[in-house]
Parts: structure tokens; C-alpha cells; sequence
């Protein structure tokens, strides 16, 4: 079952010996929805849990936020994996798209790993692997401004954040995927309501169909999703997308 249906009750439920958890990078960091479906999850039955990041360059800090959720429950991050993928996030300068080229020698190497992946799961070894070398090499100073701007922004809501602009008509794509409920259409137009909080997954800048939804540099010196291209996964349509709040 999909982890947005499961954030409006006060305890989720499992009855599982081994709990798994896999989960795309935000900011460096856990990603808003299943930093709350850890925090509401009963974990006592679980005896193994283990976490798999995919991320699309850059280090990240998923894994301690996580540890530091279960040691208040009693329990521990007995295995954890970083995989990479294609970044989704085109408000930086000069981002493009990957190319399915490089799309596929990602899933390639995604493949080579998964065997073992597997054997550890199965076997419940205890795996902590380190992340020696991202893709791209992130310093300390650019570490804390990311993950306070990410912090700062889960605190926020996300206001102001993103608009559309004039290629906008209302098709409505962005609301059905707005796995918050913070779009709703008004007057044939998205307005992301303040009293309703973002994930930040980015699904309604991607899946915009021609491309109207941007960001606005709140958080950065400049917003480039006007210029840029958009990136939405090749297996996943706006409709599975949609299909996670049900």
C-alpha cells in the first residue's frame, strides 16, 4: 500500500519481522512523506529493518535521520544502500534531462547491485555501507545551507515556492498528482493552498504537460526552471502517481 494513504492515521500498523523501507533523496536528506510514515509506524514486530536511498548526485544524510527515528522506537537501521538514479530537479543552471543512454547504464548498474542487495535482506546481515563517492562531491558548508533550506521548507509548507505561468490551461494534471493536496484548481488555475503543507517531489513541475508549472528562487539566487527541460520517470505515469493517494 502506498505511504500518502497511510499519513492520515495516528499509528501504522505492520506486522512484519523485517521492514524495509525505499525512498528517493530530497535535499540531501529523507524525503518529507516517509520521514512521517516512519514516525507514525509500529515497529515491534520488526526484528530486521533495513533502507534503500536512491539519489540522483550528491551525498546524503537519509540513513542518521532514520537511526535517529528508531532509536526512540527501540530499534536500529540494521542495513542500509544508496542507489543512483536520473535527477528529477531542473532549477539549477544548465540541468538537462538524462538521456536514455545514460538512463540505461544507471539501470544497468542498478542491476549489478541487486543481487547482492538481496542476499544481504534475506540473510539479515547487518550492512551499513558508507557513501565514500558521490557522483557529485558536496563540502560541509554546502551541506548545512542545502539541509537548513530543506528544513526550513518542510517547516514552511513550501509557500510561495511555485507558480505557473502563462502556458498554463488548466488541464487540472497537477492537482490529480499533488500527493499533499496542496494544489487545488480555482478558476482554471493551480493555487497551492498555505494552509496545506508540500513533500517537495517536484511530480507537478515534471508532469506539467507543457511545462507551465516553475519555481521561484525562494531558496536559491536563481530559479532556471523557465529555461530548462523537465524529467519524469519513464515507468511511472501521472495516473500511478495519482493512484498513491487511493
Amino acid at each position: 500500500m502506498p505511504v500518502v494513504s497511510l499519513l492520515n492515521k495516528n499509528i501504522i500498523e505492520t506486522n512484519a519481522g523485517t521492514v524495509g523501507f525505499l525512498f528517493p533523496i530530497h535535499g540531501m536528506t529523507i524525503s518529507i512523506p516517509v520521514k512521517k510514515f516512519i514516525k507514525k509506524l509500529n515497529l515491534k514486530s520488526a526484528s530486521y529493518i533495513f533502507a534503500i536511498a536512491t539519489r540522483s548526485d550528491t551525498s546524503h544524510r537519509a540513513f542518521i535521520v532514520i537511526e535517529n527515528i528508531l532509536t526512540k522506537k527501540g530499534k536500529n537501521l540494521n542495513s542500509c544502500f544508496t542507489l543512483n538514479m536520473a535527477s528529477n530537479n531542473p532549477k539549477f543552471k544548465n540541468w538537462r534531462p538524462a538521456t536514455g543512454e545514460e538512463i540505461a547504464k544507471l539501470e544497468s548498474e542498478i542491476q549489478n547491485r541487486l543481487d547482492s542487495i538481496q542476499k544481504i535482506i534475506v540473510n539479515q546481515e547487518n550492512s551499513r555501507e558508507k557513501d565514500s563517492n558521490p557522483p557529485v562531491p558536496v563540502n560541509f558548508v554546502l551541506e548545512r545551507l542545502v539541509l537548513s533550506g530543506m528544513a526550513f521548507a518542510e517547516y514552511d509548507g513550501a509557500k510561495n515556492y511555485f507558480y505557473s505561468d502563462s502556458k498554463c490551461t488548466g488541464c487540472g494534471v497537477c492537482e490529480k498528482i499533488c500527493l499533499s493536496g496542496k494544489i487545488k484548481i480555482i478558476n482554471e488555475k493551480p493555487v497551492w493552498q498555505r494552509g496545506v503543507k508540500c513533500y517537495l517531489c517536484y511530480a507537478c513541475l515534471n508532469y506539467c504537460p507543457v511545462q507551465a508549472i516553475q519555481i521561484k528562487s525562494k531558496f536559491y539566487m536563481k530559479s532556471y526552471t523557465e529555461e530548462n527541460e523537465r524529467y519524469s520517470h519513464p515507468y511511472a505515469t501521472a495516473n500511478d502517481i495519482a493512484g498513491q493517494k487511493r
